[in-house]
């Protein structure tokens, strides 16, 4: 599932070439990825409007348009936006046409992916816990955020209400550089493995950032290629690989319905 570093990678690589760019027509191979307004009335507000600014709130882009309307995109599990402009990618299930000549190619084998327009940005922004990556979020704030949580360590970082962007991948990676189990009663942290979660989980997607991504399975770049963030991952989909730092395997549990992977000698419950 593209998480914060995926999204952010697809919001910097795609920006150069929507930015000032006109929408000059949309084609839907499949209406249902369209959640709002209704896809006849989707078409007519998008085309013809011009892309002023694209951000990113957690795992969602957002691109403003020049009538005051927001497009919300959300690629979801297997959701990929490819730039081209000759062979249709595989699973498009939606196109938008640029006056530049090239398209945005919305590509979801799964069909999850979400494109909505609407009119205030808050409808997604107030649903989202702060920013792993920014200023705002400091220790003190991450220590609060988790006092008193009786849910599963794990669990609570994958809630977007709590810390936006985090998603299974890279809380797996943090929780083992923390050396942290993931079924650890949020609340029950001491000070230092608080301090010491705080540090990895940006670190972690510091460098998931840094190698555009991790295309495990369907996640792609804009150029359509791949992103290299899961070859520096230490347990995330390894089961039953050696952990370098014990030599023990790698296990692979559900926590509160997710796959979880973690070192049984390194993270101790």
């Amino acid at each position: 599932m593209p998480e914060l570093p995926e999204v952010e990678t697809v919001k910097n690589e795609i920006a150069p070439h929507i930015l000032g760019r006109t929408v000059t027509g949309v084609t839907l191979p499949w209406a249902g990825i369209v959640r709002g307004p209704a896809p006849e009335e989707f078409i007519a507000r998008l085309t013809g409007k011009t892309i002023k600014a694209i951000n990113r709130y957690g795992k969602y882009l957002l691109l403003t348009l020049n009538c005051g309307d927001y497009l919300v995109i959300h690629l979801k599990m297997t959701g990929a936006l490819i730039i081209g402009n000759t062979e249709l990618p595989k699973h498009t299930r939606a196109i938008l046409h640029l006056n530049s000549g090239q398209n945005i190619y919305f590509r979801d084998p799964r069909k999850f992916g979400v494109l909505k327009l609407i009119k205030d940005p808050a409808e997604i922004i107030n649903k989202l816990g702060p920013e792993p990556l920014e200023d705002e979020f400091t220790p003190a704030l991450f220590a609060a955020r988790l006092k008193e949580r009786k849910a599963p360590v794990k669990a609570v970082l994958l809630d977007q209400k709590f810390l936006a962007g985090v998603g299974n991948m890279y809380a797996d990676e943090a929780l083992y550089a923390a050396r942290i189990h993931p079924e650890k009663i949020a609340g029950s942290l001491t000070k230092k493995e608080i301090s010491k979660l705080y540090e990895t989980i940006r670190q972690v997607l510091r460098d998931g950032l840094a190698a555009k991504g991790a295309s495990i399975v369907n996640y792609m770049r804009p150029d359509g290629s791949a992103g290299t963030a899961h070859q520096q991952f230490k347990v995330a989909h390894a089961q039953q690989e050696s952990c370098e730092a014990c030599g023990g395997r790698v296990k692979r549990i559900v926590v509160r319905g997710r796959g979880t992977y973690y070192c049984p000698r390194c993270q101790k419950k």
